[in-house]
């Protein structure tokens, strides 16, 4: 097991030393064969890691005087580790290590060493490493501005310190808005602007609950804040949940300006409200707009947010917004504008395991961020739906349905579905129970999301589900016990999210949406200081960071990113910073297989186009590309017409008319940095060719071979197959022709490839989906 901490490894030596009452963490390593054959796996109460603690407790009270054993503290036990290793995390004392020494299976105690501390993961995982790359000093200049657009922000929030920032850049020409909670003064040099827009909400919904809600860019929902620290929150060191995921939490590109847009309200966000702050947003000097909401995909002239976003773009604004949370159907991807960087959801090499242990001896791994002293580690009654509640609704363990004389002291089954993962948790506690198991069903698959349960917790995949379903059903008295084993690293990643929505686009199958894949499962971000972590009403916890899974979450990492490709090439359009992101992603993961997918429905293990597009974003790569695939606005105004906009439609997009030219435009001939092709399912072989220009950004001379990887069913023939550039800035043109060959193909099927330029130094990839209609 990898921890984020880097740990100084020092093997215990039994020594004489007196007994000290200050105590250290330790990660200590235990031979596994030894242990569970030992005395300390004997009793059935008590996990093994605490019958080890029990034991190294007792023994180094023993025979000491009555002064020396009040100065003694008890062992701590904090994680039980069983699956990458064998061993246990807890704070003892020099003389309990002594006699943890003498137990037969000890390996080695390992002090948990927090002086150098890395990220809360992400910017790690994505191989930003600070004072290198794009996180060197010239890079982190302090004129890049970011408007985020959703639920406000919570200004107090450590994250966003104006310490050591330099003026407000002049280019900046919006404002601090007051009111109620909020006034001018709680802006300052890193958050410099914050709105709020709810004129439209109030028409839809009615007026605002003040009780519930601030009137003002002040956030109560905690979405807003944690999207803004994850897109340009500064350094924060020692931040965890719980003490999970420890590490020093920091924005994609934590110098950036923050301005906070507040467009979306306990019901969802108006889209007048969302036109009126995109407006806005441009107009005060914004150079990145983060939009983590949509709705469902709608032709782009009657999309607001394509709508205002085009208008982003044609100022040198890059829009960045979530594919949507609607997986793992097809053809539910939101934001399918060509301008429009659409984010998909992976997960992280990250994990927060469980284990679930029934009556009958089998295990199984879960997730969840609980971290209370009330754990069940002990084998309690298991009690699932009808014994739980006489209410059909009892499987699902909502509001009312749990009958407490059926639930009280025991460990309740509950079934994903009609309300939230942590409020199942809070009736279950409300009604006496003492534990829950999250069971996905069979559409919802391996999927496991980590909350930050009310009471000891786990989600659990469909296949564990199942059998625990048919183990209450087939015993008299079913028991479970939850351990809960801490933070583990170095996991297989990245790996699609089967929330994360999927392609092709239902409105422009001409472009592969989504565009790339980043980090949007169990994201720790900033959280507003008077909102509990699992929002539910009776949870008085409160936390300055939370974990929160969504492409909400995947989101705003592009949009950090971007910032830093727009500080080393502030010349670069939104196309071309687009561009550098899509052809410079990976589709391999830290195992150098294939990205994986845990969609239920997938046929194949590995994730495909329509899940992550181009691939997993890779910000030091995308920094130099090689080659970009530019568009400027006049290739979009012609591509409407290639999709037989009327002039009225267009005029939509564009503020004013465009008259299509008569020369016949392709809609496969706008300049994305990726392939979609659309076949009629016909017994003849079909044929379609596509042009593309591609500018020299890389070296000043330079020559690239290209390099197809052939979809099934389909020949591809490029021309010229090389490409040769005397200077930067330099635009060549190739053509590409797909041959249909795939006779009797089935309709909606589809095959994938790759068309990649190579030089000496680049690689510069577009994949290609081919779809048969």
């Amino acid at each position: 097991m990898i921890f984020r901490t880097i740990f100084l490894f020092l093997a215990f030596m039994a020594t004489n030393s007196i007994a000290l009452a200050a105590q250290q963490t330790y990660i200590v390593h235990l031979d596994e064969t030894k242990i569970k054959s030992s005395i300390h796996s004997q009793d059935i109460t008590k996990p093994w890691s605490q019958s080890i603690i029990d034991y190294i407790s007792e023994a180094s009270t023993k025979g000491e005087d009555e002064e020396e054993e009040e100065e003694i503290l008890s062992p701590q036990l904090l994680y039980a580790y069983e699956t990458n290793m064998f061993g246990f995390a807890a704070k003892l004392s020099d003389k309990q290590l002594k006699h943890l020494n003498q137990i037969d299976g000890f390996l080695a105690a390992i002090p948990d060493e927090l002086s150098t501390l890395h990220t809360t993961h992400t910017p790690n995982f994505l191989g930003l490493s600070n004072g290198k790359g794009l996180w060197s000093a010239p890079n982190l200049a302090t004129d890049v501005i970011i408007g985020v657009l959703d639920s406000g922000i919570w200004p107090e929030h450590i994250s966003f310190k104006d310490i050591g920032f330099s003026p407000i850049p002049s280019h900046w020409k919006g404002v601090c808005e007051p009111g109620p909670m909020f006034s001018t003064s709680n802006c300052n040099k890193k958050l410099i602007g914050a709105r709020a827009y709810f004129k439209g909400y109030e028409k839809f919904i009615g007026k605002i609950n003040e009780t519930t809600d601030y009137l003002s860019p002040r956030d109560s929902q905690g979405h807003g804040t944690h999207t803004a620290s994850t897109a340009a929150g500064d350094i924060v060191k020692n931040a965890s949940i719980f003490g999970l995921a420890r590490g020093s939490a920091s924005g994609m590109r934590h110098t950036s300006r923050i301005a906070a847009y507040k467009v979306c309200w306990p019901s969802g966000c108006a889209n007048s409200d969302v036109l009126a702050a995109m407006d806005q947003a441009v107009s005060d000097g914004v150079n990145v707009l983060s939009l983590s909401l949509g709705s469902i995909p709608k032709p782009f002239y009657n999309d607001s947010i394509a709508i205002a976003s085009f208008g982003a773009t044609k100022n040198g604004v890059f829009v960045s917004c979530s594919a949507g949370n609607s997986g793992p159907f097809a053809s539910t991807v939101g934001n399918g504008a060509p301008w429009i960087m659409t984010v998909a959801a992976s997960y992280t090499d990250r994990t927060f395991p469980t284990k679930v242990k029934l009556g009958n001896s089998k295990t199984f791994e879960g997730t969840s961020l609980y971290q209370g002293k009330n754990q069940t580690s002990q084998l309690l009654p298991l009690v699932y739906g009808k014994t739980a509640g006489r209410k059909r609704e009892a499987m699902f363990c909502t509001k009312g349905s749990l009958d407490t004389k059926l639930v009280h002291g025991k460990i309740v089954v509950c079934e994903r579905g009609i309300n939230s993962r942590t409020e199942k948790g809070e009736q279950v506690k409300k009604s006496g129970g003492l534990g829950m198991l999250l069971l996905n069903s069979e559409n919802q698959g391996e999927e496991l999301l980590s909350d930050p349960h009310i009471l000891p917790a786990t989600s659990l995949g469909a296949s564990a589900g199942k059998i625990i379903r048919n183990y209450i059903n087939s015993v008299k008295k079913p028991t479970a016990s939850i351990s809960f084993i801490g933070t583990r690293y170095n996991e297989p990643a990245p790996i699609m999210a089967a929330f994360s929505s999927r392609g092709p686009s239902i409105v422009g199958q001409d472009v592969i949406k989504p565009d790339v894949t980043a980090p949007g499962v169990n994201i720790l971000a900033a959280w507003p200081s008077k909102t509990s972590p699992s929002l539910v009403k009776s949870d008085k916890r409160r936390v300055l960071f939370n974990i929160v899974s969504g492409t909400s979450m995947s989101c705003p990492h592009v949009s950090g990113i971007a910032a830093l490709i727009k500080s080393v090439h502030k010349d670069w359009s939104p196309a071309a910073i687009k561009s550098s992101l899509m052809t410079t992603a990976y589709t391999l993961n830290n195992r150098n297989a294939p990205i994986s997918d845990l969609a239920p429905n997938n046929n194949s293990a590995s994730a495909n186009p329509f899940a992550f597009g181009s691939g997993h974003v890779d910000p030091e790569s995308a920094s130099d590309p090689g080659l970009v695939y530019d568009i400027s606005t006049n290739d979009y105004l012609n591509y409407f017409c290639s999709l037989n906009f009327t002039s009225s439609q267009i005029a939509i997009l564009s503020k004013s008319k465009f008259n299509c030219s008569m020369k016949q435009v392709q809609v496969g001939d706008l300049n994305y940095p990726s392939f979609s092709v659309i076949f009629s399912r016909t017994g003849k072989s079909a044929s379609v060719t596509y042009k593309r220009v591609v500018t020299n950004v890389g070296k000043s001379e330079s020559v690239y071979e290209v390099k197809v990887e052939q979809p099934n069913g389909v020949v591809v023939s490029v021309e010229p197959r090389k490409l040769k550039f005397d200077k930067l800035g330099q635009k060549l043109r190739y053509k590409v022709t797909f041959f249909g060959i795939g006779k009797g193909r089935v309709i909606g099927s589809s095959s994938f490839g790759s068309l990649i330029w190579v030089s000496d130094k680049y690689k510069v990839r577009s994949p290609i989906a081919v779809t048969w209609q």
